[in-house]
């Protein structure tokens, strides 16, 4: 079986491979978009995405690194996370499957 075809690449912040469907949240306002099971795709994180986060399976970032907020609370929640994408909010689009694999950074397309 071929291997998926990669769409993006970013730092591997959070271990762990999941299939999901991309919400896209550009303030934490929006969190209520984010169902369970759904992969929370943003610029970034902070204290206020929290109630979100909660509700994701995956993280993928724009920007960050292994010590940013989405990295960290990725790891608490022990759910896969890439980070450092420079543009998943701009490649990925909403309800669109992907597979987020947080070990080796890779965001994978779905068929």
């Amino acid at each position: 079986m071929p291997k998926p075809k990669i769409i993006l690449r970013g730092l591997p912040a959070s271990p762990g491979i999941v299939k999901g469907r991309v919400k896209i949240i550009s303030d934490p306002s929006q969190g209520s978009k984010v169902q369970y099971g759904d992969i929370l795709v943003t610029e970034m994180t902070d204290p206020r995405f929290v109630p979100a986060m909660g509700k994701a399976k995956a993280i993928v970032t724009n920007i960050g690194g292994l010590l940013c907020h989405a990295a960290i609370v990725s790891r608490e929640m022990r759910i896969p996370c890439v980070t450092a994408t420079k543009k998943a909010t701009k490649i990925l689009k909403d309800n669109q499957e992907i597979i987020v694999d947080g070990t080796e950074g890779e965001i994978y397309e779905t068929k």
